[in-house]
């Protein structure tokens, strides 16, 4: 009888998931090119946030069609077109503004919702689109690297950075917070085609001679950096730098680089989680690719799981039919709730103003959390380089 009654349960419970409406949601990400490691962790974290969707929403599912736009601006419109074309009702993009700022404006022009995590260039949210929405923003970086400098009390910054439009907005308004705040400051542009960070690390070396070196760029400039400054070993306190840094992928790839070098995280190496939300998150994603997690699928989960609830809303009211594109819009405006990188809302620009992040350093093949004080997993080694 108990078997029957199990049975009987069983084949409703698979009579109403085969009857779920499915909703196909585009996903333009650098998967291969200089930014392949971030846009892998995005999808990482999109694919898990699709894995726990579909296994609990039960009316509806969640299938993705993934670009690979290959770190290319063309690509990522060319995705966004193909992606239109397939019939998505939404998509999550890119990674790196100058990939995102096209792509989300060719969205826009097709009437598709653009949410990403992977830009952070004011100008993005300056357009007026109805249909952008991003998680995080310069602001919160900026806060992070400021308490940090502050904690450490230190007294003069080198920051070196990418002409790129989020990378050099970032360097210049840190630059200008910490001229503010006393801090002697040196600003230090490179063109991203650069390769040979040496005669920029030996100027800092020889006429800067600051207690501290920012990065504002992305994992390839931090390869270059940190092996010139490995090499001509200035007298420097900490070297610091902002995205996609502070990540055991990092730690893995670059053994010799990484050791006491500092960079944005919302998360520490490996992570426990105390919710309920983040175990199940991270249990699956271990399921899913056999690997603890660190912040950028984290990222990619929150960014996604917003999405994935802004569809379904929009669908038990009907209005998904009417006009997919404002219903969905309307639906993540009335997003206001924590995850697991805090406090989302979005503004009328689809700006997150809640986001702070947090600074994490490389120690022994770890990631420690270390700025702000408040929310320290550990101590921080300082002085600290990885010489």
């Amino acid at each position: 009888m108990k078997q029957y009654i199990l049975s009987f349960f069983l084949a409703i419970a698979f009579s109403f998931s085969a009857d779920a409406e499915e909703f196909s949601i585009g996903v333009q990400m650098p998967l291969s090119g200089s930014m392949a490691r971030a846009g892998n962790g995005f999808l990482e974290g999109v694919q898990t946030a699709t894995e726990i969707f579909n296994r609990g929403n039960g009316q509806h599912k969640i299938k993705l069609i993934t670009i690979d736009d290959e770190s290319s601006p063309a690509k990522g419109v060319a995705a966004v077109e193909k992606l239109a074309a397939e019939g998505v009702a939404a998509i999550i993009g890119g990674y790196g503004s100058n990939v995102i700022g096209p792509a989300s404006d060719a969205a826009n022009k097709l009437k598709l919702v653009y949410i990403t995590a992977g830009g952070v260039s004011e100008d993005l949210t300056r357009r007026g689109f109805k249909t952008f929405f991003r998680i995080n923003n310069t602001a919160g970086y900026e806060k992070a690297l400021l308490t940090l400098f502050a904690e450490l009390g230190i007294k003069s910054v080198s920051i070196v950075y990418s002409t790129k439009d989020s990378t050099a907005a970032l360097a210049r308004d840190v630059g200008q917070s910490l001229t503010d705040r006393n801090v002697k400051t040196f600003l230090h542009p490179f063109d991203p085609a650069i390769s040979d960070f040496k005669p920029v690390i030996n100027k800092i070396r020889l006429q800067d001679k600051p207690e501290a070196i920012l990065m504002c760029g992305y994992e390839n400039d931090y390869v270059g950096i940190i092996r010139a400054a490995k090499v001509l070993k200035p007298e420097i306190k900490t070297l610091v730098g902002i995205w996609s840094l502070a990540t055991p992928r990092m730690a893995k790839d670059f053994p010799d680089l990484m050791p006491n070098v500092i960079g944005t995280s919302m998360l520490p190496y490996p992570v426990e989680y105390d919710s309920k939300e983040g175990r199940q998150f991270a249990d699956t994603y271990k399921k899913l690719f056999n690997k603890e997690v660190d912040y950028l699928p984290q990222f990619g989960y929150v960014m996604a799981q917003l999405l994935f609830e802004a569809v379904a809303r929009a669908a038990d009211s009907g209005a998904l039919k009417k006009d997919a594109s404002d219903a969905i819009a309307t639906e993540l405006r009335k997003t206001n709730r924590l995850t697991l990188i805090g406090r989302v809302s979005f503004d009328a620009n689809g700006d997150n103003p809640n986001f702070a992040q947090r600074m994490g350093q490389h120690q022994n093949g770890k990631v420690v959390i270390v700025s702000p004080k408040r929310d320290a997993t550990g101590s921080i080694v300082y002085p600290g380089v990885p010489w």
